[in-house]
């Protein structure tokens, strides 16, 4: 298991560019089985991607992956060597249900995993299926679905989740009738996927009131497309330029459009940037830091994956400030790690904490609960003082694209054993 060993340092300067998304990228990998060749570009080299290809080169489907291009043929796919073990290590597996229900009329995975931040129950993707007219069957780690879509209009509702609007998007392209998904998740990944796929022949209609309208139409045989950056990414290294910077760090490919509303959060706590133009972000050193309340939403309210980061600055900021979580419930469990880094932490309840600052962190070990409060983790270790230990951090891996590699580009001073 690898360990970064973070040693304080606050004179990072230069470029980062930020890589694909991976809440993008790992759909319209799944998707790609709807297609019998595909190249998706901009795909981020991290280990949930890999998870993918192995998947899909457990069906037969042939894969290559270099250089941030992922290709894919499917002209020899089946069921008969499928790998059950790889759907419990990332929650995003189960995209590939839709695709498989269209090919074989049946699919029996072993729950989908991923990271642990509260109760994520995928009832509402099974529930949307069931309406859709499969059957479904859990029986301890396995799920399983099985039959035909029924053939009519049908309206059905993702209730602004992410996982369940793509999901029944998919399960949408092949269907005999017109699909009407309400409340459906407008994020930034999925109207990438939604635009990708319309490209690929799929007549799909967005409505304002949240609405996704899908029209029985045949798909091309090749999917082509790109992934869009990750406005996580993006958001997470302009708060490191914030703590860190010797007196900017430009981040290119910044997706500004999509950090509006954790943009102008952290401006109200005192963080100096620029909008530059081609989509690039400066972030300047930013002290006198004011504390403030943040409340996580749906987009494009303020992003849930980056109130971790975002603590980090909050505890670097005068006062107290206070995180409310209203999607996931534990998602704030982590902040018990910056508490061992002498952070100044109430935990109210499952949704909510308060932190009290300035406090001036020290190096401690460390560990890494999930993706993002693992990346919060290591920004606190490059402004604590002292030596910063952090472990578990395969969760970083499965979505900062060589994070060491490049923040050490900028001057960070993290090593990887």
């Amino acid at each position: 298991m690898s360990i970064y060993t973070i040693t304080w340092w606050d004179e990072t300067q230069g470029e980062i560019w930020v890589s694909g998304s991976k809440n993008a990228a790992l759909p319209m990998i799944a998707s790609t089985l709807f297609f019998e060749t595909a190249e998706l570009t901009n795909v981020p080299d991290i280990s949930d991607t890999h998870l993918m290809k192995e998947i899909l080169e457990s069906l037969g489907s042939k894969v290559t992956f270099e250089k941030n291009i992922f290709t894919v043929d499917n002209s020899n796919i089946s069921l008969l060597n499928i790998r059950q073990d790889l759907f419990k290590k990332a929650r995003a597996t189960y995209y590939f249900i839709p695709p498989l229900l269209a090919h074989f009329s049946e699919v029996n995975l072993t729950y989908p995993g991923g990271c642990s931040i509260g109760k994520r129950p995928i009832d509402g993707i099974v529930r949307g299926l069931e309406q859709l007219g499969y059957a479904s069957t859990q029986i301890d780690e396995t799920l399983a679905f099985k039959g035909q879509s029924h053939a009519n209009d049908i309206t059905v509702n993702a209730y602004f989740s992410v996982g369940s609007t793509i999901v029944l998007l998919l399960a949408a392209l092949k269907r005999i009738g017109t699909t009407r998904i309400e409340l459906s998740a407008y994020e930034p990944h999925v109207m990438n996927m939604i635009d990708v796929l319309r490209d690929a022949g799929a007549d799909i209609a967005l409505r304002y009131d949240h609405t996704i309208i899908i029209k029985p139409k045949e798909l091309k045989k090749h999917l082509s497309g790109t992934v869009i950056g990750d406005y996580i990414v993006s958001g997470t290294l302009a708060v490191i330029g914030a703590l860190t910077a010797k007196e900017y760090i430009d981040i290119h490919d910044a997706r500004i459009e999509d950090l509006s509303a954790f943009l102008i959060s952290i401006e109200k706590m005192g963080v100096k940037f620029e909008k530059k133009d081609n989509d690039m972000l400066r972030v300047y050193r930013s002290k006198n830091l004011k504390a403030a309340n943040i409340q996580t939403n749906i987009y494009p309210g303020f992003p849930t994956d980056l109130q971790s980061p975002t603590a980090i600055l909050m505890s670097q900021a005068d006062g107290v400030s206070k995180i409310h979580e209203i999607l996931f419930e534990g998602r704030l469990n982590w902040l018990v790690e910056l508490e061992t880094m002498r952070g100044h932490i109430a935990l109210m309840n499952p949704h909510e904490a308060m932190i009290f600052g300035k406090t001036n962190l020290r190096g401690a070990k460390v560990s890494s609960w999930d993706l993002r409060s693992g990346a919060a983790m290591l920004i606190a270790g490059m402004i604590a003082s002292g030596t910063t230990e952090l472990d578990n951090v395969s969760h970083i891996e499965r979505g900062y694209e060589n994070f060491v590699e490049r923040l050490q580009g900028i001057g960070a001073r993290i090593e990887k054993k």
